[in-house]
């Protein structure tokens, strides 16, 4: 009896190894390598996405668009390629150019040019005073929340040497981004009149332009926590005034999950709002340009429209990728 159960166990062994080494040599075949990737890991389900379904919500704007940030995909582009002036949220490239290419810790001495900027061209101020010194970080605050042109022009002059070097800049990496849509005449997007009265027209984007570019500041960590504070406090020391800066975005006080990003208003331009808003896990960015010239809570009130049905859309696999 017990040598039967040695012999069967032996046996047993035996067929184990012969499976081993059968596996072995299949495996090394290029038929049996087919035959075994065959029998490999399954191929992982697809991760849903949000899927356009039925109409998105009737905006007045010129040009909206709405972007699935977590996977790039376009859920409502109205004229989301027309060139249009944007007004501040050119500010969105000035303030991700500095992050990318400049010292934040660098000090900046605010001079006259800056201040000069905003009584020239009746622009929006952060109320930055002549001599004092600021760190450039500080002031990305400055430019980003109350929408600081004095801000712009500080920065631009510290990063570039001058406010048209720094444009050059601007540009220069419009263009790598393959940003077609986009040019830029001044870091902050305030009119400036052609030597016949006339705005010049050579500052424009597209609502597509400018949400790829807000996809690609929004994986900036410090953009990020920028764009979606409300308030900023500057304590006072003895190289500058305290200052206290607050957003001009309302929808960041408004509508729950809103992280950002920046406003904008010229006669051109019309009220404009680049918006992202996060819920459930998914992350949208939005843009609406020349969503009124007369109302600057209609961009808000629709920003929030296009987030609740962005997030209300259904979660479904993407299409398979066409096979080469």
């Amino acid at each position: 009896m017990l040598l039967r159960r040695i012999f069967a166990v032996i046996l047993l062994l035996l067929a184990v190894v012969l499976l081993i080494g059968v596996g072995a040599i299949i495996g090394t075949t290029p038929v049996g390598a087919r035959v075994l990737s065959s029998f490999g890991t399954p191929t992982p389900t697809p991760k849903p996405i949000l899927t356009v379904q039925g109409t998105p919500p009737a905006i007045g704007a010129k040009a909206v668009y709405l972007l699935d940030a977590d996977t790039g995909h376009t859920l409502v582009n109205v004229n989301g390629q027309q060139r249009l002036p944007m007004a501040s949220t050119t500010k969105i490239m000035t303030a991700l150019i500095t992050l990318q290419s400049a010292d934040l810790n660098q000090i900046v001495t605010i001079k006259q040019d800056a201040i000069d900027e905003v009584k020239k061209n009746q622009g929006s101020s952060a109320q930055l005073v002549v001599g004092d010194k600021i760190r450039l970080a500080d002031l990305l605050y400055a430019l980003m929340l109350p929408s600081g042109d004095d801000a712009a022009i500080s920065i631009a002059d510290t990063v570039a040497g001058s406010s048209a070097k720094f444009v050059d800049m601007m540009n220069q990496y419009a263009q790598r981004l393959h940003l077609t849509q986009t040019h830029y005449v001044n870091p902050d997007g305030l009119t400036y009149l052609t030597p016949q009265g006339k705005p010049d027209p050579n500052h424009y984007t597209s609502a597509s332009d400018l949400a790829q570019l807000t996809r690609i500041a929004m994986n900036d960590p410090l953009f990020a926590q920028i764009a979606q504070l409300q308030e900023y406090k500057l304590a006072p020391t003895i190289d500058h005034h305290a200052y206290d800066w607050t957003t001009t975005d309302t929808l960041l006080s408004s509508y729950p999950g809103a992280v950002g990003v920046k406003t904008g208003f010229t006669p051109e331009a019309g009220y404009c709002l680049v918006f992202a808003g996060t819920s459930g896990g998914q992350h949208l960015i939005g843009v609406v340009l020349n969503d009124s010239a007369t109302d600057p809570n209609v961009r808000f009130t629709d920003a929030r429209k296009l987030l609740d049905w962005g997030f209300a859309l259904p979660l479904r696999p993407p299409p398979p990728t066409p096979q080469p």
